[in-house]
């Protein structure tokens, strides 16, 4: 049966306007704007009354754990992507640093199985590089994987990739995008024993930022970068943190750029004064940093100096959030609460709600050169949310959908409530229930 969604405000491609969208199959047959013809004929089409929501392509998150296989008692692809439609993300690519790790052929083959099975949003997953399997990465079907992801700084899984050799082999040959995570391992090193030399094992969660600091970054992400200069590599750096590597990009449009940025929601809510509060719960790598880092975040985002917004969706259970701080694990869930709480930022007026559009769905969708996604268009994959933009609710431990069971953001109001969530015209998600039985499709890219 076609659907047609009807009398929304159109949030698409720099514009905001009232119209309709007809769904047939899996895909989008016509964008009406205004009004719906008046010779349409309304015969076997389920009408869905958009009137007073939103309408937006559905968000496409480019970073995620979803901690399957092996990590299971975190978050499991179900689990996860189940939270991820709730919050308005219809497509995801997940990170290798699993049990075992995602750096075979074979192992990310497993992956893809498995989301077939059990997920309802649209799914990618990266290959994993190491010191030595650069003959599975150089494997890689560019059409088929979103990119080959290298941590150029230890984190959850260590998997270090820092033979030079290596590094300069995976820039030089790689078949597809290289996403970097970039922390230097030796800076690090060096600002833990200064840490350890103070504090012993106590070391306060408030010296993450100065432990992995804006030193580290920068060292990691100006030597990927000059890598992917030198070999004309596809580079998209991941979750950056401070305001020192922002000199190593240029604003631009994202389809004419060879080297790219992310940043995620966490750096751009909170800084280093909320570890007072939240304490290990933000703890991530790279860390949130000072207030003017932040900042500059913001404006190298708002400038197009950075192209996407991610989360870095990293589930871990409270006992071991609940740890000392050498104890407890980097990362923490977000995949459900992005877009809500990028578009609180447009109610503060901090961003437009068609630059969160931009950021979330459009550029991902053309940074990774994703098949038919991420736009209102005719003729591409009917992945589409509706929000209603002035239904205020809390975050509460009843309306997670994490496995872990918890979010950074308990106890906030947001007020954009995602209505519904539809992936490949079905509608997986309606008025806080996630349809079972419903599963996405695997991305395609174009070479």
């Amino acid at each position: 049966m076609k659907k047609l969604i009807k009398e929304a405000t159109i949030v698409n491609e720099g514009l905001k306007f009232k119209g309709s969208v007809l769904i047939d199959n899996n895909t989008i047959e016509k964008v009406f704007p205004y009004a719906v013809p008046k010779d349409f004929d309304f015969t076997g089409v389920e009408i869905i009354d958009a009137s007073g929501l939103l309408l937006i392509p559905g968000a496409i998150d480019d970073q995620v754990h979803f901690r399957e296989p092996g990590l299971t008692y975190k978050g499991e692809i179900a689990t996860e992507s189940r939270a991820a439609v709730a919050g308005g993300v219809t497509s995801y690519m997940e990170m290798p640093n699993t049990k075992p790790q995602s750096v075979t052929q074979e192992e990310l083959q497993k992956k893809y199985d498995r989301a077939a099975e059990v997920s309802p949003a649209n799914y990618s997953f990266y290959m994993g590089a190491t010191n030595n399997n650069l003959d599975e990465v150089l494997k890689t079907d560019p059409t088929k994987v979103c990119g080959i992801k290298v941590f150029m700084g230890s984190s959850t899984g260590n998997m270090l990739v820092d033979d030079e050799k290596t590094l300069s082999e995976i820039f030089q040959n790689a078949p597809t995008l290289v996403a970097t995570h970039c922390e230097d391992e030796a800076t690090i090193q060096k600002n833990i024993a200064i840490a350890k030399a103070r504090y012993g094992e106590n070391v306060p969660v408030s010296r993450h930022a100065h432990i992995r600091n804006d030193e580290a970054c920068y060292i990691s992400s100006s030597k990927a970068v000059e890598l992917a200069s030198k070999f004309d590599t596809r580079l998209h750096v991941l979750h950056l943190s401070s305001a020192k590597e922002m000199s190593l990009f240029s604003p631009g449009t994202v389809k004419n750029k060879n080297i790219t940025a992310e940043v995620c929601v966490h750096h751009l809510w909170f800084d280093e004064r909320d570890y007072i509060t939240k304490g290990n719960y933000i703890k991530w790598n790279p860390s949130i940093k000072t207030i003017k880092d932040k900042e500059a975040l913001w404006d190298a985002l708002l400038s197009d100096k950075i192209d996407v917004i991610a989360t870095d969706h990293a589930p871990h259970t409270r006992e071991e959030k609940n740890n000392t701080y050498f104890k407890a694990p980097s990362g923490g869930p977000l995949v459900q609460h992005s877009l809500t709480a990028m578009l609180e930022m447009t109610n503060k007026g901090v961003i437009s709600i068609e630059k969160v559009i931009q950021k979330m769905c459009h550029a991902p969708a053309d940074l990774f050169r994703i098949d038919r996604r991420g736009y209102i268009r005719e003729g591409y994959y009917a992945d589409l949310v509706l929000i209603d933009p002035n239904k205020s609710w809390q975050v509460s431990p009843e309306n997670i959908l994490y496995k872990c069971g918890w979010s950074p953001f308990e106890g906030q109001e947001f007020s954009h409530q995602v209505v519904s969530t539809f992936v490949n015209g079905q509608e997986v998600y309606k008025n806080g229930v996630v349809q079972d039985g419903l599963t996405g499709m695997r991305l395609s890219f174009l070479a």
